[in-house]
């Protein structure tokens, strides 16, 4: 649903209104829509821009194509920047950081048409939103443990919580550790998302949601969502939630290991096999996270203890040998270090909360 505006055509991400509907849509559709610098600051600046505008009733963010929403921040260009050059990577993080928790405090209703891939950097620019809306084409995860890294954006904030007034789950831990993808009905049982809306009749929302009258408030906007919603089935996630609970629930990964391989259930052997694949030390750095995160009062203080992890963590070596092997060389065989779980002691993560060398939020 790209804007009709030709002068906007090549714009990393087109801002304007439809009706009362403030849009942003991100437009690098090549790159499946990956955020760069330039696309955080202009997405700050369109908060700014409707957060003023009396004729705007609620934002409205979209990914250009099919394929994606976002698939996250560009790890291509941090990479590339190598842990010389991690200063701009920083950067990068502060200000994206900043954007996530505006989002979740914005003063008008936000809504996320989070259809196609949603990972990482994708997630922080839609889960914090006020009204997030998945599809049959929804792919989201949060797959950092796969590259050497570990859930930011406010994601050890996101998947520590879950969604409210469901109880204790550890359905965030497993995806958070695990890195693996889940569908529309899924990140609604994770709390990650609140409806759903087949993929077909996101048109008819956007015409719906940009007729509504500049008063509206998010109430009237749920409203609106609600009369294109469909009932969704039940996903893998959902169907073994018993299984996850009783796994995730301790403290080390040793544990949640160990617990995999007593189940002997299929979705147990599956996800252990996915986890023996995963940087030991990101294992263990998410897991401390977000046990941290279940405690914050904030979205702030969970993002300035990821951002003061993301420095230590471009400072080491996993990130990079997991960015080589899943999109440079693209071998999946990366060769993590330390390789084993028992490696990593718990006082080598130290260095990972330590202080950055700037504060995110001042």
């Amino acid at each position: 649903m790209p804007f009709t505006d030709n002068n906007q055509a090549d714009a990393l991400v087109q801002i304007g209104r439809s009706g009362t509907l403030g849009r942003i849509h991100l437009n690098r559709p090549k790159a499946l829509n990956s955020l760069t610098l330039d696309m955080v600051r202009l997405i700050a600046g369109a908060l700014d821009r409707f957060e003023t505008d009396a004729q705007v009733a609620a934002v409205l963010i979209t990914g250009e194509g099919e394929r994606a929403f976002c698939a996250g921040g560009d790890i291509r260009a941090l990479y590339d920047g190598g842990p010389e050059n991690s200063a701009a990577g920083r950067l990068f993080w502060r200000e994206e950081y900043v954007v996530n928790a505006r989002i979740r405090r914005y003063a008008k209703p936000y809504v996320a048409l989070m259809d196609g891939i949603v990972m990482g950097g994708g997630v922080g620019v839609s889960a914090h939103g006020s009204h997030r809306v998945v599809t049959d084409r929804t792919r989201l995860a949060m797959p950092e443990t796969g590259i050497g890294f570990f859930p930011d954006v406010g994601g050890t904030w996101l998947l520590s919580r879950g969604r409210a007034g469901a109880g204790r789950s550890e359905i965030g831990t497993y995806l958070a550790l695990t890195g693996e993808q889940i569908g529309g009905a899924d990140a609604i049982h994770a709390g990650l998302a609140d409806h759903f809306v087949p993929a077909g009749g996101l048109p008819t929302l956007v015409e719906r949601l940009s007729a509504l009258p500049a008063s509206a408030d998010a109430a009237v906007v749920a409203q609106v969502i609600e009369t294109v919603t469909a009932p969704a089935e039940p996903g893998p996630v959902e169907r073994n939630a018993a299984t996850i609970d009783a796994a995730f629930a301790f403290d080390t990964v040793e544990e949640i290991f160990a617990a995999l391989a007593a189940s002997g259930d299929d979705f147990a052997r599956k996800t252990l096999a996915t986890l023996q694949t995963r940087s030991p030390t990101s294992l263990k750095l998410a897991l401390r996270l977000l046990r941290l995160a279940r405690e914050d009062a904030t979205l702030e203080q969970t993002l300035e203890r990821e951002y003061a992890a993301g420095a230590a963590v471009l400072a080491g070596r996993d990130f990079y040998e997991g960015v080589r092997a899943a999109i440079i060389d693209k071998d999946r065989n990366p060769q993590w270090q330390p390789a084993t779980l028992d490696a990593v002691a718990d006082s080598d993560l130290d260095r990972y909360f330590a202080p950055a060398p700037e504060r995110v939020f001042a």
